[in-house]
């Protein structure tokens, strides 16, 4: 079970990769992941696709960390454009695949969802779905969390009641957003500690490589930028082999932070690019 592993290991290594969305890049992925897995990671994340089809590639996926790389499998589930019985759907290809772990999350409101089927969907929360995948199977679970609060949520006093309600669900330990900032990290485990929240919690960490991430990926995940980082891209954002440097320096320097200061667990968010995630790996393991 990935939550022994923090018990006998601090930090715990993990990466996230994500299905393509081609059906003939499929390839790349498997040769990406046999990439990462000789970096040895503790466990790798699968993220989830809206819509059944490709739902089907995370199991396909996850499965072959699973039972070919002999690697421990997070796959990500989410329940916001999901019924019940597409919920059992996949836990019956979960168990089908030998997968015992997902991470639970509420996710984005699909496109093709009507305000109609918004308003009434089964699933509002992801507390509700651990609940649900408690009470019906024997998965090991998994929560997602914000060290700057989820940008819907009223506080972070809010934000914090909510995954304490998580946890307490049935979440054996949790996986930060991205963020820049260290500090905002330890914060973030002081006010847990606080609030009675008492799992493992991991590090999400993305390296930021290119002008472009800082417009899209942080931008749209409501992440801080500290005046370090922004130096960085007003020094080197238009040179992309020097950005490219600049951001996994940094993404090395906060992990380096983090294990000194004894963060339960590194999640690297990889995006499929195992040179970049074996070049950090080498610089902090």
């Amino acid at each position: 079970m990935i939550k022994d592993i923090f018990t006998t290991k601090k930090p715990a290594f993990s990466f996230e990769v994500f299905p393509p969305k081609k059906e003939d890049e499929f390839e790349s992925v498997y040769a990406t992941l046999d990439k990462l897995s000789a970096l040895q990671p503790d466990f790798i994340s699968v993220t989830y696709g809206a819509g059944g089809s490709r739902s089907k590639k995370t199991v396909e996926i996850a499965s072959y960390i699973q039972n070919t790389l002999h690697i421990d499998a997070l796959a990500h589930m989410t329940c916001v454009g999901n019924r019940k019985e597409d919920i059992d759907k996949v836990c019956e290809e979960l168990a089908a695949a030998n997968l015992n772990h997902v991470l639970a999350l509420r996710g984005d409101r699909p496109a093709y969802m009507t305000d109609e089927q918004y308003e009434n969907r089964e699933f509002t929360y992801a507390n509700e779905l651990i609940t649900y995948l408690k009470s019906k199977t024997p998965l090991q679970i998994t929560g997602a969390c914000y060290p700057e609060k989820h940008f819907e949520a009223m506080s972070k006093r809010a934000d914090l009641a909510r995954l304490k309600d998580k946890v307490e669900c049935g979440c054996d330990f949790l996986i930060t957003q991205l963020f820049m900032d260290n500090d905002v990290f330890y914060e973030f485990q002081e006010s847990c500690q606080a609030a009675g929240i008492h799992v493992p919690i991991c590090a999400g960490i993305m390296p930021i490589t290119s002008a472009k991430q800082v417009a899209t990926t942080i931008s749209l995940s409501g992440t801080s930028i500290p005046k370090a980082f922004s130096d960085l891209v007003a020094k080197y954002g238009d040179n992309p082999e020097d950005m490219k440097k600049a951001g996994i320096d940094y993404a090395i320097k906060q992990i380096l932070d983090l294990k000194k200061f004894g963060a339960d667990g590194i999640h690297i968010y990889s995006m499929n690019r195992p040179k970049t995630t074996e070049e950090i790996m080498r610089a902090v393991v």
